[in-house]
């Protein structure tokens, strides 16, 4: 239970985090609109991966699941970056 929890608390944050940041770069529009629709879908990610948290059939499968969505954010998120060569 205990893995189940962080998996939601913390990890779901960080997940909706950087799934923000990925999302605030990638989608067309005005930066100021395009960062409050990101910020939005952020709330949105982070109850889901909660509820995913607990859905999940094991605590590590939770974990991986959402450590492996993060990543996928984070790689989309430096392609950008990359790929536009400003922050």
């Amino acid at each position: 239970m205990a893995l189940r929890i962080v998996a939601a608390m913390p990890l779901g944050y960080a997940v909706a985090s950087v799934w923000a940041m990925a999302l605030a770069r990638v989608l067309p529009g005005d930066r100021a609109q395009v960062t409050i629709v990101a910020t939005l879908a952020a709330f949105v990610i982070c109850a889901a991966a909660a509820m995913w948290a607990f859905a999940a059939r094991s605590g590590w499968r939770a974990v991986w699941t959402l450590v492996a969505l993060g990543l996928v954010a984070a790689c989309l998120a430096m392609a950008s970056i990359a790929s536009t060569g400003r922050l």
